[in-house]
C-alpha cells in the first residue's frame, strides 16, 4: 500500500530552483497552466528565455503559438521567446528543443511539464540531451492530480498508472520513441 501511495511522488520529482539558461515548457494537459508555471519563473528572474513546445491538437493554433501568446498578454518579450510547433510526443519535444539550445549552446535548463508527467518527461529529456546538459524539474499545478490523493479521482487513477506503465516501459526497453 506504501509503495503505491508512494507512486505519485515518483513520478513527480522536483529539484531545487536554480538560475539557468532557459525554461523548457512542454504542451500536453492543461497546457496554459504549464505556460503560465513558466511564465512565472521567467519573470521570477530563474532564466532569460523561455522556449514553448508542442504541436496543434486540431486544426487551430499550435500549442506553443498559443503558449507564447499567452506569455505576450503576460508581457514577456517576444525576444525572450522560442517556440517548437512540429512536437507531437515528449520525444519529439526532446530533440526539436534540442536543436533550439544547441544553437545558443545552452546547457542547463528548467523543465516544465505536468506533475504526474514530469518523471518520464525527464527521463526523455535525459536520453537525448545527454550527460552534458543540466535539466532542473519543475511542475506545474494540475487541479485533476494530486501526489497525496491521486487515487481520490478516476482521472488521479487513471493518469497514475498510466504513466507508471510508460516510464516502466521507458526503464525496460530504453524505448523513448
Amino acid at each position: 500500500v506504501a509503495l503505491l501511495w508512494s507512486a505519485a511522488y515518483f513520478l513527480s520529482p522536483q529539484d531545487k530552483l536554480q538560475p539557468s539558461d532557459a525554461i523548457v515548457v512542454i504542451s500536453g494537459g492543461q497546457t496554459l497552466t504549464r505556460a503560465k508555471r513558466g511564465i512565472e519563473l521567467y519573470k521570477s528572474g530563474y532564466a532569460p528565455k523561455l522556449i514553448f513546445s508542442g504541436a496543434a491538437l486540431d486544426d487551430g493554433p499550435s500549442n506553443a503559438k498559443s503558449m507564447r501568446a499567452e506569455a505576450e498578454r503576460l508581457s514577456v518579450p517576444r525576444e525572450a521567446i522560442e517556440i517548437d510547433e512540429a512536437a507531437e510526443t515528449t520525444y519529439q519535444n526532446a530533440t526539436n528543443v534540442k536543436l533550439i539550445l544547441d544553437k545558443t549552446q545552452s546547457k542547463k535548463f528548467i523543465l516544465v511539464t505536468s506533475p504526474y508527467h514530469q518523471r518520464r518527461a525527464y527521463l526523455t529529456f535525459r536520453k537525448v540531451f545527454g550527460k552534458d546538459y543540466q535539466i532542473i524539474n519543475q511542475s506545474s499545478y494540475d487541479n485533476r492530480w494530486s501526489k497525496a490523493a491521486w487515487w481520490l479521482s478516476p482521472f488521479g487513477v487513471y493518469i497514475t498508472g498510466s504513466e507508471l506503465v510508460k516510464v516502466g516501459y521507458l526503464y525496460l526497453t530504453g524505448q523513448y520513441q
